[in-house]
């Protein structure tokens, strides 16, 4: 009786404890791209909204498929949370047409509200892909980074997840929640 009284004692002090803030890792310029259905994509869009994004590519037969998969259960996960946004931009834009795109999206059942599918001038995807994101090149050689990007209503990059780690959707999640809770 005592051990349980000690433990739920423990979790109502635990319930009460401040997660430590997040650190700040960049900012996400304004981009512009085209999405999955052929319409023009502003970043703007995201402005007020918690985030993730990745990079992928639809021919890929390495990572990229579970890749997808992690951002659809993330979608899944986050279904109560509709202001969570995921963005997932291409590596290889030349083969990675809208119509690609969303036959892609389509076999991961992508929300169209909450998960954008983004390709354009590959020069804007090399420039966010090594400035903004911090993450690889698009410069046609189709190597790209397996980490996940969390960036905040501020457009600023507030954690990196690397698909495959141990524990890395649990804090993705825990990450992207707290961020949601922040004030406004």
């Amino acid at each position: 009786m005592k051990a349980t009284l000690f433990a739920a004692s423990l979790l109502v002090l635990a319930s009460c404890i401040k997660p430590s803030p997040l650190p700040v890792m960049g900012e996400i310029p304004h981009f512009q791209l085209v999405s999955q259905t052929g319409q023009p994509f502003d970043s703007a869009s995201l402005d007020g909204h918690v985030w993730v994004a990745d990079f992928i590519f639809t021919t890929c037969t390495g990572p990229c498929p579970m890749m997808s998969a992690q951002m659809r259960q993330l979608q899944n996960s986050t279904a109560e949370i509709p202001n969570v946004l995921l963005v997932s931009m291409t590596v290889d834009p030349a083969h990675d047409t809208p119509p690609v795109l969303a036959e892609y999206a389509s076999h991961f059942r992508q929300d169209p509200s909450r998960w954008f599918f983004l390709t354009g001038d590959i020069d804007k995807l090399n420039d966010l892909g090594v400035h903004a994101f911090k993450l690889n090149s698009v410069d046609g050689s189709l190597t790209h980074s397996t980490r996940f990007v969390v960036v905040d209503r501020q457009r600023r990059i507030r954690g990196f997840y690397t698909y495959g780690e141990d524990a890395f959707m649990r804090n993705m999640l825990h990450d992207v929640r707290q961020l949601e809770q922040e004030p406004r």
